[in-house]
């Protein structure tokens, strides 16, 4: 049989040609194989190879990505602020229901290294469109809840599955982005990504009083379907790789030490430092992580290559997100606890305040491309973690006599230096791993920063609760807060190992 040209989509379905017969494609070799492609799917294949032919492609696909991400975030503390409406509502006590802000933090963390490494495999784009369609799924079986445990349960899955599209969508961004360009990009990601569950905080109450938890996340399933069909459509495809295998037992021996870490931490100030279950989880930790790196070095195909850690430019920023964070978001959950129960403002009051941390983060993540630019990566990343310890030292001052000018100007400087410091922390990491890791790469790094969240949040609040009888209840809280200010010093001593050099144009 002689050879035939392949035709053309307009040759088999011309212009003006009535109904919607499925267009033909001819496989080069002759008539042996002959495959049917519906219209919708060239119709598909047509609207993606325009779009992708734009210049302006790359931020399609950085707009298209955190719509999901966002959708996802969200909703991750928002219940913070509705426990004693819940507990009502279920029948349960708000120490239980406090599992259901926990449980997914602890979600984020745990699987977060799996999926970035599942990304890295199978494909960034499979693994955020499993992550955004499974959180949606999820978001409506929260809504269905029935009691305490059926709504930590699906929070948890939901959380677990949604933190797919993490460091899938930042893994997309460094690869549709050009390095001088990271950065930039980065910063939305960045805005979003620690952006998304602090705005969940801040409107939680007056939404959820307005028309009730369940709606919320009602409202959300329908959000990550519009999410998923777009990102099926816009969202660039990633290649599988070929001959790795996944390391299953490198991602359980890192969620064990992570998790047992985690679950110390959250149990310690409940339960007692000196509580049996939490000297063992936090005894086991350091264990499984010493069994982790043990068997990551000798593995074929490890979860997380060991060998970039020697890297300056990997592991100082990776050290940065984690002490920036602890303090980042110590204060943030105090915050509001401090002008509640010290000064005695009401609900909408605090959430007013509240927003000029995140407004002060939207401002500043956008605008990290030219301020690295400006100053260089390392002087942002020193820049940033002390702007962090000058809001702790700021907020420490707050008392009975402070302005809402005052208040609204230290909890500014938080937003500002993790604005700052986390896009250039993220696109440093980005520039030094090789493409086939920036899934893992990006879990890793979102990773520390979720660990730093939950070490901070408890950390700081078991501080405040326990210098209460010797220093008042407003004076405990500056206790508190000066912990973060110096966690958040660590953070700016690690940022000046960052190496010298790039810059973006």
């Amino acid at each position: 049989m002689t050879q035939q040209t392949r035709p053309s989509a307009r040759d088999l379905h011309p212009a003006g040609k009535e109904g919607h017969q499925p267009d033909l494609v001819i496989d080069a070799s002759g008539l042996d194989e002959v495959s049917v492609v519906p219209w919708p799917l060239m119709l598909r294949r047509r609207l993606v190879t325009r779009v992708e032919s734009s210049h302006r492609y790359p931020w399609l696909v950085l707009w298209t990505a955190l719509f999901g991400l966002f959708t996802v975030g969200f909703t991750v503390t928002l219940l913070a602020v509705s426990i004693p409406t819940i507990a009502d509502d279920l029948g349960a006590s708000q120490s239980t229901l406090a599992w259901v802000i926990t449980g997914p933090l602890l979600a984020y963390a745990v699987v977060g290294p799996t999926l970035g490494k599942a990304g890295d495999l199978v494909g960034y784009k499979r693994v955020y469109l499993v992550g955004l369609l499974g959180a949606g799924i999820f978001a409506g079986c929260v809504a269905l809840s029935w009691n305490a445990a059926s709504l930590i349960l699906f929070r948890v899955l939901g959380a677990g599955i949604g933190a797919a599209t993490g460091p899938a969508s930042m893994a997309m961004l460094n690869r549709v982005f050009e390095p001088q360009e990271r950065v930039k990009a980065l910063g939305y990601w960045s805005f979003v990504s620690a952006g998304a569950p602090v705005l969940g905080v801040v409107v939680g109450a007056p939404v959820v009083e307005a028309f009730g938890w369940r709606w919320v996340f009602a409202a959300q399933v329908p959000l990550c379907i519009i999410g998923f069909f777009v990102a099926l459509a816009l969202l660039p495809e990633t290649e599988r790789q070929e001959g790795v295998r996944f390391d299953i037992p490198g991602a359980v021996l890192l969620a064990v030490s992570i998790t047992s870490l985690l679950f110390g931490l959250n149990r310690g100030s409940a339960w007692g430092w000196s509580n049996a279950a939490v000297i063992v989880t936090l005894a086991l930790c350091p264990i499984a992580m010493v069994a982790f790196i043990a068997y990551e070095r000798r593995a074929a195909d490890p979860l997380l290559p060991l060998t970039y850690f020697k890297e300056r430019n990997f592991a100082a920023p990776i050290a940065v997100q984690f002490f920036t964070n602890f303090a980042y978001m110590g204060g943030f959950i105090l915050t509001p606890l401090l002008l509640t129960d010290g000064l005695g403002f009401g609900e909408t009051k605090v959430g007013l305040l509240s927003i000029f941390r995140p407004l002060a983060f939207a401002l500043t993540g956008p605008a990290a491309g030219y301020l690295c630019a400006r100053f260089g990566i390392r002087a942002m990343g020193v820049a940033g973690s002390l702007f962090v310890s000058a809001s702790m030292v700021a907020l420490s001052a707050v008392g009975l006599g402070t302005t809402y000018a005052f208040i609204m100007f230290a909890l500014a400087l938080s937003g500002v230096g993790l604005g700052a410091s986390s896009p250039a922390m993220a696109a440093t990491i980005a520039n030094v791993v090789d493409e086939a890791d920036f899934g893992v790469a990006g879990a890793t790094q979102q990773l520390a920063a979720q660990v730093g969240v939950v070490a901070g949040i408890q950390i700081m609040q078991t501080v405040q609760v326990s210098r209460t009888a010797a220093d008042g209840l407003i004076g405990s809280y500056g206790d508190a807060y000066l912990v973060g200010a110096f966690v958040a010093v660590i953070g700016a001593v690690c940022a000046l190992f960052i190496r010298r050099g790039f810059r973006p144009t």
